[in-house]
């Protein structure tokens, strides 16, 4: 399992449900690394897209704690559990977790890379990502050469799990 994340200097990645800022080459590279795949969110992230509709292209699946919650193109699931149930029918899928915080949280012990925008700007946050440079259980195989957005400048980086065991 993947996640990809856009993250700023302190792994903040978000602010009042929003994202901390769009740069179109990320959103391109997000794009392009999800496409055809299948993408895990929570309920907040679906509602923060255009229409608070599910991503065209992708498998779908939102993990929300409401029983009651529907949304047309996306598979929504209650647990965990439910949701490696769900993986289960998408075998030759690659998977992304895309957010937020919590999803992040419970999924990253399940993942074995890790795809970040590393953002060289502090931003006022409310929500954040683990710190993978400080995690040993994660290391930076790959890192793009430094780009800018207007005045922005941020790098495209690989994570890979170390030797720690993967959840399965």
């Amino acid at each position: 399992m993947n996640l990809i994340v856009a993250v700023d200097k302190n792994w903040s990645i978000g602010n009042q449900g929003q994202l901390l800022v769009n740069i179109p080459e990320d959103k391109r590279m997000f794009r392009e690394e999800t496409l055809g795949k299948v993408i895990i969110m929570g309920r907040k992230t679906l509602e923060s897209f255009p229409g608070k509709q599910p991503l065209y292209g992708r498998t779908n699946i939102v993990l929300t704690r409401n029983t009651g919650y529907k949304v047309k193109g996306a598979t929504i699931c209650h647990s965990i559990e439910e949701v490696m149930k769900e993986l289960e029918k998408h075998p030759s899928k690659e998977c992304f977790v895309i957010g937020g915080q919590s999803i992040y949280e419970q999924f990253l012990p399940y993942c074995h890379t890790a795809h970040v925008t590393y953002i060289d700007y502090a931003y006022s946050a409310d929500t954040h990502f683990p710190n993978l440079d400080q995690d040993t259980g994660w290391e930076m195989c790959a890192e793009s050469e430094e780009q800018t957005y207007f005045n922005l400048c941020y790098t495209f980086r690989m994570y890979q799990r170390t030797g720690q065991s993967i959840k399965k």
